[in-house]
């Protein structure tokens, strides 16, 4: 896995990876940014999201379940002082599916956060604690 970083005198700055995709991060103008892309920190916690969103998808597929639409929330709060790392995050899962129970739904979140989800373990490892909740938009036809 390969990616870089470059300025070009003003924000935002350009993440590109091996592939050529480009991401770009900013910060507020009390940071000399423009405010016009997510901070590292915010890429963080969607990088969370999407990771365990990636692993509750796939393992719905697995269980033959259509996963319409997922939805998930996450607020993060930070250390007071520098280095200002996470250290506590909570998550809300919305699914909508016409199939999926929500016990089902519940487990694949469970391993993906206990288990698959990389980003989640390496905020654990650094002493940060995730809560999780799950919701089901539309209740599951049986």
């Amino acid at each position: 896995m390969n990616a870089s970083v470059t300025f070009r005198n003003t924000m935002p700055l350009a993440g590109t990876t091996r592939a050529g995709h480009v991401t770009l991060f900013d910060t507020s103008a009390e940071f000399h940014g423009t405010g016009s892309a997510p901070s590292p920190m915010e890429m963080v916690l969607e990088s969370l999201a999407a990771c365990s969103m990636m692993d509750v998808i796939s393992i719905l597929r697995k269980k033959r379940r259509d996963p319409v639409a997922l939805c998930v929330e996450v607020d993060g709060d930070r250390a007071e002082e520098h280095p200002k790392v996470f250290t506590a995050i909570s998550m809300r899962f919305s699914l909508e599916s016409p199939d999926c129970p929500l016990a089902d739904f519940h487990r694949a979140v469970s391993l993906s956060m206990e288990k698959y989800c990389s980003v989640a373990a390496m905020l654990r490892h650094s002493g940060c604690r995730i809560e999780w909740k799950t919701e089901l938009l539309r209740e599951a036809h049986q």
